[in-house]
């Protein structure tokens, strides 16, 4: 079966298990590659990502962890990710994550690496800084909440609520390409998952609530928000 039917499948079956919101999508690249990064608390992070655009070039590197998990390791499949091997750099992973962009693909990383089990968000790890700056793409930010609600909601029969918020593009311009490796990672990292922190709930901002960075993310987004937006946001 091709990719393009696997999806309207998956799509019918989220449309009637989901109430599924997706902010922030005039952000989104209609064409032309860009890695996204965004946070991970649940094993349906990366679908819903993929689902989250009508792009068909979408694809998100996933833990090769959840292959044991036979219903994930099915859809997973199914959809087409890039299977990475999370004991390790596993630089076959980083070699198919930078083709797909070089034919002009959008490639979704969880920089986290790993589930967060309290929805807050975890010290990012460098891989996506390293991948932006070996392909020279954009990134685009983006949050998912809800997703980790699964279980409940379908023990007790009710949809899901999950919103998937995109940011604005961005690159690593204001950092300097002459620094050390090592220090330009760190500062790359930081700043994209400041970026992501800037798009949840303040509770969900993990051990970047609090940043200034952050801090100074919202009163950038507030002062570019409709003025119909700022006015509900105090109401």
């Amino acid at each position: 079966m091709q990719r393009e039917s696997i999806f309207k499948i998956i799509r019918f079956l989220v449309k009637a298990l989901v109430n599924m919101r997706v902010e922030g999508y005039e952000n989104v690249p209609e064409s032309g590659p860009f890695i996204v990064v965004i946070n991970h608390i649940s094993r349906l992070d990366t679908p819903f990502l993929m689902l989250s655009t009508t792009r068909q070039d979408t694809i998100g590197m996933v833990g090769d962890s959840y292959r044991k998990n036979a219903f994930f390791n099915w859809l997973l499949n199914k959809m087409g990710v890039i299977w990475v091997n999370r004991e390790s750099y596993d630089f076959a992973a980083f070699r198919e994550a930078a083709d797909y962009l070089k034919r002009g693909w959008i490639v979704g990383v969880a920089p986290e690496g790993t589930r967060s089990r309290n929805g807050k968000l975890k010290p990012g790890k460098p891989g996506a800084a390293l991948l932006a700056k070996k392909t020279g793409v954009m990134m685009l930010p983006a949050a998912v909440t809800g997703s980790e609600e699964m279980a409940d909601h379908l023990l007790h029969l009710k949809k899901m609520e999950v919103c998937v918020r995109f940011g604005a593009p961005f690159r690593f311009d204001e950092l300097d390409p002459n620094a050390d490796n090592k220090v330009w990672l760190e500062e790359a990292t930081e700043e994209m998952m400041c970026r992501i922190a800037a798009l949840l709930p303040e509770e969900r901002r993990g051990v970047y609530a609090g940043h200034p960075r952050v801090a100074q993310l919202l009163s950038q987004n507030q002062a570019q928000a409709p003025e119909e937006e700022r006015f509900d946001s105090h109401s």
